[in-house]
């Protein structure tokens, strides 16, 4: 069942905390809080050598199979943090996805996996030209930045409500 927009949000502010104590224990137990920790930056930093390999290519004309060759290597990359992060999902709140913390985030990691996925389609078919299948992934490039922008802040949200928690746990020790 999909949230209401806002709902998660009403729910942690509710709560007071993006995690309860239980998921936030798990969430630092588990090992595949490392991976996601360790794969994201991985994945930006495919991303950005990808994007200036397409970039260079619709430039200049330049080096076309190594632009769709590192939009591969990307589209791999994601859908590992992908398979990896739903375990994270079900370790933390019991859910493969769409768990109401990271709902509206897990959607739109849909919508970037059905861009890079048509993205693969269209290349290894041999549908469109260089340029159009190029712009599906441009397209998928830019809703990864959105989704990844929703990802920081969900991070720095659980940052914050953790120092206030460790703050507050701080005072009433005092």
């Amino acid at each position: 069942m999909r949230p209401e927009i806002g709902s998660a949000v009403k729910e942690t502010a509710a709560r007071g905390s993006l995690y309860t104590p239980e998921q936030r224990r798990r969430r630092d137990a588990s090992v595949w809080t490392t991976v996601q920790a360790v794969l994201a930056p991985f994945q930006f930093a495919v991303f950005l050598l990808s994007l200036a390999l397409v970039a260079r290519y619709l430039i200049t004309g330049a080096g076309g199979d190594v632009a769709a060759a590192s939009v591969v290597v990307k589209t791999l990359t994601l859908y590992t943090i992908m398979v990896t992060g739903s375990i994270w999902e079900k370790v933390v709140f019991g859910k493969w996805l769409f768990a109401d913390a990271f709902w509206w985030e897990d959607l739109f990691s849909m919508a970037v996996l059905a861009l890079h996925t048509a993205y693969l389609v269209m290349l290894f078919a041999g549908i469109g030209s260089p340029v159009q299948q190029f712009a599906v992934a441009l397209a998928g490039y830019a809703a990864y930045v959105i989704n990844a922008g929703q990802f920081l802040w969900k991070l720095r949200v659980a940052r914050l409500q953790g120092n206030s928690e460790s703050g507050a746990t701080l005072a009433v020790a005092q």
